[in-house]
């Protein structure tokens, strides 16, 4: 049976409204009673795998699931080695650098070599600052890293932005975005070369559903 791993959170409603567009019904994960994190669709064609957003491509790559939505942030972070399919044009953010709004600082070259820069997404963080050659030492935070800044650990961080109300809320700005980032339709490799489960199929309704979105997002 196709297997699907959906993410938890800001994502899953909108999977879960692009896949029942193609036949793929598992709505009852949002039922606020439903505790099961493994249902079938329906039809019995697939199930879905109901699990936190960073494992979505850990399932994939290692075969447990067939096909997987997974933010475009995830994907840039953990490097899985999963085959990405198309941009599904929801779930819109931005990866950026912030710092405390009354600092001096107005961009991410003028931070200062070998400050501090909290962030959960560490592999980003450092990607980003040796791209423009500036030493810093990485602060790994996994839980409201707005902290930083604020307490005086960190100069800095480098976060998922949205709306930006979170960061203005706690008296932050942003310097400099990394890369935009949209939900991603990602496959096991060796499941899409030999078709099981009719995986072409799927990936096709899927993507010619989804470029609607996309396009509306770009």
């Amino acid at each position: 049976m196709l297997t699907v791993a959906l993410p938890k959170g800001a994502l899953l409603k909108d999977s879960i409204r692009l896949l029942k567009t193609v036949g793929l019904d598992f709505s009852a994960f949002l039922d606020s009673g439903n505790r099961q994190l493994q249902i079938q669709d329906p039809t019995q064609t697939a199930q879905g795998l109901l699990v936190r957003a960073q494992d979505v491509p850990v399932y994939v790559e290692y075969g447990q699931a067939q096909i997987g939505i997974v933010g475009f942030d995830v994907l840039q972070e953990k490097k899985p080695q999963v085959a990405q399919f198309a941009d599904l044009g929801f779930g819109h953010c931005r990866m950026s650098v912030a710092v405390p709004s009354q600092s001096s600082y107005r961009s991410a070259m003028e931070l200062p070599p070998n400050c501090r820069v909290a962030s959960k997404f560490i592999h980003c963080a450092h990607d980003f600052f040796s791209q423009i050659d500036l030493p810093v030492e990485i602060i790994p935070l996994y839980g409201s890293v707005e902290l930083g800044p604020i307490t005086g650990m960190s100069e800095a961080i480098v976060d998922l932005v949205s709306t930006g109300r979170t960061l203005k809320e706690n008296g932050l700005i942003e310097l400099d975005c990394l890369y935009e980032s949209t939900a991603r339709l990602i496959a096991h490799p060796l499941s899409y070369r030999l078709n099981q489960y009719n995986l072409q199929h799927w990936l096709d309704e899927i993507t010619k559903t989804s470029q609607p979105l996309a396009a509306s997002a770009s």
